[in-house]
């Protein structure tokens, strides 16, 4: 199969709060699975759909480079002030027009599929770049009968085949809070 000259590009976004071997874990998966040619790695203030944040935002985007800094094709990104805008869709808009001829991949854990109809003008999100789902632990089976898969189309969501990944920032979260509290 000849590819054409268009460059594959991922977006994985997203608080990070804080980045882990997970999220590197799927950045990776993603690079070799999809042959992306680069994968911008956007950390955001505030997820729209959690209350607070634990650390602040300077501290997850330092966290974010130091776990990348020897993958060559992970961008880390602060856009919301380049973009005036906290909303994937502002920002996959702002990466395209910067990346003309580009093929792009939002990339998500299947937690998020279930919430996605919620998301600030989705359907216009899918048509500019197509969904990629992660496995999450006690996400698949519900992700699979969410609204979105129902719309989408099967060329426009691609579910990654692999082993779920057991850990997640909440859980990252708990045991520092543990920790602090045998000090």
């Amino acid at each position: 199969m000849k590819r054409s000259r268009k460059k594959f590009i991922g977006f994985f976004g997203g608080s990070f709060d804080p980045p882990h071997k997970g999220h590197l874990k799927v950045c990776s998966q993603s690079i070799k699975t999809l042959k992306l040619n680069k994968l911008f790695w956007v950390v955001t203030e505030k997820n729209p759909f959690k209350k607070k944040h634990f650390f602040s935002i300077n501290a997850r985007i330092k966290k974010s480079k130091e776990i990348t800094k020897n993958k060559k094709k992970i961008e880390v990104q602060f856009l919301e002030k380049k973009v005036n805008s906290k909303r994937t869709i502002d920002q996959i808009k702002y990466l395209i027009r910067k990346n003309k001829e580009s093929k792009f991949f939002l990339i998500v854990g299947s937690d998020n599929l279930i919430n996605f109809h919620k998301w600030k003008k989705w359907k216009e999100l899918i048509k500019l770049s197509n969904l990629v789902v992660f496995p999450r632990k006690g996400f698949d089976k519900k992700s699979k009968k969410s609204a979105i898969v129902r719309h989408l189309k099967k060329e426009k969501i691609i579910f990654i085949k692999t082993e779920k990944i057991d850990i997640s920032s909440t859980d990252v979260r708990k045991k520092i809070l543990n920790l602090k509290k045998c000090k």
